[in-house]
C-alpha cells in the first residue's frame, strides 16, 4: 500500500468545529460553574485537557498503521468487556445521574461504554471483512456477531445508558446492512428490536415518563417534560441570527445542565438558524469526507472500518438533535465534538485519527 498525505480537509473540518465546542461550552456553562465552584471556566478547563489529549491521540492513531487494529481486534473487545464489567461493580463504577457507567479518577471520569464502541466496531469490521460469503447465512453468518453485540447491548443497559447503546446497535446494524444481507432479514430483527424497546420502557418506570414527556411535554412541565420544554424555549428565541454569543437565557439556571446534551439548545438560541446550518453543514462535510475515504479504500477491512466510525459519528449527532429539537425522548446521547464529556471527545477524535491513517494507504 502506497503512503499518501491524509485527508488535511476532514482534519481541518474536526479541529473547527471540536474549537468552536469549546467555546459553547464555556458560553453555556459559565454561570453555572461560577455559581456552584466559584470558577466560570471550570467544565471548559477540563474540556480543553480532554481536547489536547485527544489530538494528541489523533496524531499518533493517524500514524499507526490501522491493520494492527484487524489483528489486535479480539484482544481489543475482550479489554472492553472487561471494563465494562468492572464499572457495574460498586466501589469501582461511579454512579452519575443515576447510572453506573463512569470510572472515576479526581475530578474526571471515564465512561467505558465510549471505548466499548470502538471496540465493537473494529471488531465487526474484522468479522465483515472475513466472512463475506458467510454473510448470506443467516445462521452461520449473521446470528453470531449479533449474538457479540446483544452481550455488549445488556452489558450496557445494566447501568442503565440506552443512549449509548442505541447508538452501538444501530452503527453495527447499519455495517451489518451494507454487508449484502437481506433487507428481509432486517425487516424481522427490526420487528424484534420494537418489541424489545418497548419491554425495555415498560420495565423501567423512568423511561415510560421520558415517553409521556415527549408526546406531551405540558403533562408535567415541572418534571419529566422540563428540559425539553426549556430546550424548545432555547431554540425558538433564536430566529434566524440568534440573540448573540453569551446572550443565552436559557442557560441562567432553566436548561439544565447546558454544556452536555443540550448543548445544542443553546447553539441554537445564541445563533440562530444560520449557526445551526453552519453545524450541520460541518457534521455533513465531515461525512462526506469519511465515505469517500471508505469508497476509496481497496482493503475490505478498512472500508468497513471508516464507514462504521463515520455512520457512529452522523447516528450519534442526527440522534442528540433529534432529542434537543423534540423529535425524540430524552436518550442522554451527546453531541459528538460539542458535548461535555471526556470520554465521548478521545473517542470521536481517536476515531478520525484512524480514518486519516486509512486515507493515506
Amino acid at each position: 500500500m502506497k503512503n499518501k498525505n491524509f485527508d488535511y480537509k476532514l482534519l481541518i473540518a474536526v479541529i473547527l468545529i471540536a474549537s468552536f465546542g469549546i467555546v459553547m461550552i464555556y458560553s453555556a456553562s459559565s454561570i453555572w460553574a461560577e455559581y456552584k465552584f466559584h470558577d466560570a471556566f471550570k467544565f471548559v478547563k477540563a474540556q480543553a485537557i480532554f481536547f489536547l489529549a485527544g489530538l494528541g491521540m489523533l496524531y499518533f492513531l493517524s500514524k499507526i498503521d490501522y491493520k494492527i487494529y484487524e489483528k489486535k481486534a479480539n484482544l481489543i473487545l475482550l479489554i472492553c468487556f472487561i471494563l465494562l464489567v468492572l464499572v457495574l461493580i460498586p466501589g469501582i463504577g461511579s454512579i452519575r445521574n443515576g447510572s453506573r457507567s463512569w470510572f472515576g479518577f479526581g475530578g474526571f471520569g471515564i465512561q467505558p461504554s465510549e471505548f466499548a464502541k470502538l471496540g465493537l466496531i473494529i471488531f465487526v469490521s474484522k468479522y465483515l471483512a472475513g466472512n463475506q460469503k458467510l454473510m448470506q447465512n443467516i445462521k452461520k453468518g449473521v446470528f453470531p456477531i449479533l449474538l457479540v453485540i446483544g452481550v455488549f447491548f445488556l452489558l450496557i443497559m445494566l447501568e442503565p445508558d440506552f443512549g449509548t447503546a442505541m447508538v452501538i446497535v444501530l452503527t453495527l446494524v447499519v455495517m451489518i446492512f451494507i454487508s449484502g444481507v437481506k433487507l428481509s432479514f432486517f425487516v424481522k430483527i427490526g420487528v424484534l428490536a420494537l418489541i424489545g424497546i418497548v419491554a425495555l420502557i415498560i420495565i423501567a418506570p423512568y423511561r415510560m415518563l421520558r415517553i409521556v414527556a415527549f408526546l406531551n411535554p405540558w403533562s408535567d412541565p415541572l418534571g419529566s417534560g422540563y428540559q425539553i420544554i426549556q430546550s424548545l424555549y432555547a431554540i425558538g428565541p433564536g430566529g434566524l441570527l440568534g440573540q448573540g454569543f453569551l446572550q443565552s437565557r436559557q442557560k441562567q439556571f432553566y436548561l439544565p445542565e447546558p454544556q452536555t446534551d443540550f448543548i445544542f439548545s443553546i447553539i441554537s438560541e445564541e445563533f440562530g438558524f444560520l449557526g445551526i446550518l453552519i453545524i450541520t453543514s460541518f457534521f455533513a462535510f465531515i461525512f462526506y469526507r469519511i465515505i469517500k475515504i471508505s469508497l476509496k479504500t481497496n482493503d475490505l477491512f478498512g472500508k468497513y472500518l471508516s464507514f462504521g466510525l463515520g455512520v457512529g459519528i452522523l447516528i450519534q449527532a442526527l440522534l442528540n438533535i433529534a432529542v434537543v429539537i423534540g423529535l425524540l425522548p430524552v436518550t442522554g446521547v451527546t453531541l459528538p465534538f460539542f458535548s461535555y464529556g471526556g470520554s465521548s471527545l478521545l473517542v470521536s477524535l481517536a476515531s478520525i485519527g484512524i480514518i486519516l491513517n486509512i486515507s493515506r494507504k
